[in-house]
């Protein structure tokens, strides 16, 4: 029998952990799963997992090269830039096919009242001058850069605790973790008196229930685009990457080639 490839899955989404129960169900038995350690207490996974980073493109590079690595799937946050680019990289270094898994963004619907940008440090600037309440529903990464717009009052909802605290004079914190229904986010929203919501357009049914709570409330959203795509093949759901994965995933380009 033909051994399975060996899997190198870059996690910390759902569908990263959809991909690897799927391929387990498959009998798939050579995949590792690797996670950032940003999440304190991550979800019980059905593969060996590696937690932290690789030292950049060259430590995924060596990684890659001395685990014997088939194949290498990014199935990170739509917003995990700089992983995915050291993914691109280092899969071109090495020859080892790349494929990403990356669920759809959002789309504007009728009644939506969106103000797109292209960074959380643009959206700081898009809240205005004027004092807002503020629904910041964008993680603890960037948090801190709402220091910058200390006249509005924050409602600040993460997985894990911001640390170091926030240095804002009316900052309120939620630690919870999603799925959220858009009744409770409607709930939350008129609690607090929000009128603006701050979120990156990450896409999935499970944080949206803060989109469609804003569009039946009639309040703006100040939404952050994702970060362009590399030239590695994109696949939107699960279903459609166990197929490219069971069809096979040809090699990038060698480095030099593709002016990396």
């Amino acid at each position: 029998m033909q051994a399975h490839p060996h899997l190198l899955i870059l996690g910390g989404t759902t569908e990263a952990r959809q991909l690897a129960e799927r391929l387990v169900h498959l009998g798939h038995d050579r995949i590792t799963l690797s996670l950032a350690g940003r999440t304190e207490q991550p979800r019980p996974l059905p593969v060996p997992v590696r937690m932290g980073g690789f030292g950049g493109a060259e430590g995924l590079a060596a990684y890659l090269a001395e685990k014997a690595v088939d194949l290498l799937v990014d199935a990170t946050h739509p917003f995990a830039a700089r992983i995915s680019a050291n993914a691109e990289v280092a899969a071109a270094q090495t020859g080892v096919p790349l494929l990403v898994l990356r669920r759809p963004g959002w789309k504007a619907m009728a009644g939506d009242r969106w103000h797109r940008v292209g960074s959380i440090s643009d959206a700081v600037a898009a809240l205005g001058a004027r004092p807002r309440r503020v629904f910041l529903a964008i993680g603890r990464q960037e948090a801190a850069l709402f220091e910058r717009a200390p006249q509005h009052a924050y409602l600040i909802r993460s997985v894990d605790p911001i640390l170091p605290p926030l240095a804002l004079p009316d900052a309120r914190f939620i630690e919870a973790c999603g799925p959220f229904a858009e009744a409770d986010e409607r709930a939350l929203l008129t609690t607090h008196a929000i009128d603006v919501i701050v979120a990156k357009n990450s896409g999935g049914s499970a944080t949206y229930g803060k989109i469609a709570a804003a569009r039946a409330l009639g309040l703006d959203v100040i939404l952050v685009d994702r970060p362009p795509e590399g030239a590695a093949p994109v696949f939107e759901t699960v279903e459609a990457a166990l197929a490219a994965i069971a069809h096979g995933v040809s090699p990038p380009a060698p480095a030099e080639k593709r002016g990396v």
